[in-house]
Protein backbone atom coordinates (compact mmCIF):
# COMPACT_ATOMS: atom_id res chain seq x y z
CA UNK A 1 0.00 0.00 0.00
CA UNK A 2 2.81 2.40 0.87
CA UNK A 3 4.47 1.74 -2.51
CA UNK A 4 1.22 2.51 -4.30
CA UNK A 5 0.87 5.84 -2.49
CA UNK A 6 4.51 6.67 -3.21
CA UNK A 7 4.08 5.86 -6.91
CA UNK A 8 0.93 7.99 -7.13
CA UNK A 9 2.65 10.89 -5.41
CA UNK A 10 5.63 10.72 -7.76
CA UNK A 11 3.36 10.59 -10.82
CA UNK A 12 1.53 13.71 -9.68
CA UNK A 13 4.80 15.53 -9.04
CA UNK A 14 5.94 15.09 -12.66
CA UNK A 15 5.29 18.06 -14.98
CA UNK A 16 2.39 17.58 -17.32
CA UNK A 17 3.48 16.52 -20.77
CA UNK A 18 2.29 18.52 -23.74
CA UNK A 19 0.23 15.90 -25.57
CA UNK A 20 -2.52 18.45 -26.26
CA UNK A 21 -0.98 21.62 -24.94
CA UNK A 22 -0.70 24.93 -26.75
CA UNK A 23 0.64 28.41 -26.08
CA UNK A 24 -0.41 31.70 -27.56
CA UNK A 25 2.28 34.33 -27.82
CA UNK A 26 3.37 37.65 -29.32
CA UNK A 27 6.59 37.97 -31.30
CA UNK A 28 8.54 40.56 -33.29
CA UNK A 29 11.03 40.72 -36.11
CA UNK A 30 13.15 43.80 -36.84
CA UNK A 31 14.20 45.83 -39.86
CA UNK A 32 11.48 46.43 -40.87
CA UNK A 33 9.56 45.94 -37.65
CA UNK A 34 6.98 43.15 -37.90
CA UNK A 35 4.76 41.90 -35.10
CA UNK A 36 2.62 38.81 -34.89
CA UNK A 37 0.31 36.91 -32.58
CA UNK A 38 0.50 33.13 -32.90
CA UNK A 39 -0.46 29.79 -31.45
CA UNK A 40 2.05 26.96 -31.11
CA UNK A 41 1.64 23.34 -30.04
CA UNK A 42 4.07 22.55 -27.24
CA UNK A 43 6.30 19.49 -27.20
CA UNK A 44 7.63 19.91 -23.66
CA UNK A 45 6.00 20.49 -20.30
CA UNK A 46 2.61 22.19 -20.30
CA UNK A 47 3.66 25.02 -17.99
CA UNK A 48 4.15 28.75 -18.53
CA UNK A 49 7.90 28.78 -17.80
CA UNK A 50 8.70 25.78 -19.96
CA UNK A 51 6.47 27.15 -22.72
CA UNK A 52 8.38 30.44 -22.74
CA UNK A 53 11.70 28.66 -23.30
CA UNK A 54 10.32 26.35 -25.99
CA UNK A 55 8.42 29.05 -27.89
CA UNK A 56 11.40 31.41 -27.74
CA UNK A 57 13.80 28.82 -29.13
CA UNK A 58 11.48 27.74 -31.96
CA UNK A 59 10.75 31.34 -32.97
CA UNK A 60 14.43 32.33 -32.83
CA UNK A 61 15.27 29.54 -35.28
CA UNK A 62 13.02 31.37 -37.78
CA UNK A 63 14.33 34.87 -37.06
CA UNK A 64 11.61 35.97 -34.61
CA UNK A 65 11.98 37.27 -31.05
CA UNK A 66 9.45 36.24 -28.43
CA UNK A 67 7.81 39.16 -26.67
CA UNK A 68 5.45 37.28 -24.36
CA UNK A 69 3.70 33.96 -23.83
CA UNK A 70 0.14 35.01 -23.09
CA UNK A 71 -1.27 31.67 -21.92
CA UNK A 72 -0.88 27.91 -21.96
CA UNK A 73 -4.05 25.95 -22.70
CA UNK A 74 -5.54 22.69 -23.97
CA UNK A 75 -7.34 21.89 -27.22
CA UNK A 76 -10.53 23.51 -25.96
CA UNK A 77 -8.94 26.94 -26.53
CA UNK A 78 -7.85 26.44 -30.15
CA UNK A 79 -10.95 27.51 -32.05
CA UNK A 80 -11.31 30.83 -30.26
CA UNK A 81 -7.70 31.76 -31.17
CA UNK A 82 -7.59 30.49 -34.77
CA UNK A 83 -8.85 33.64 -36.50
CA UNK A 84 -6.64 36.02 -34.50
CA UNK A 85 -3.50 33.98 -35.16
CA UNK A 86 -4.14 33.82 -38.91
CA UNK A 87 -1.08 32.55 -40.77
CA UNK A 88 0.73 32.02 -37.43
CA UNK A 89 -1.80 29.47 -36.17
CA UNK A 90 0.29 26.32 -35.50
CA UNK A 91 2.93 27.58 -37.97
CA UNK A 92 5.98 26.88 -35.79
Amino acid sequence: MRNLILAATMALAQPALAADCYADYKAKQGNPLRLHYGVMQLQGACQQGAARAEVSARLAAQGWTLLNVLSVFGPEGLNERRANAGEFFLRF
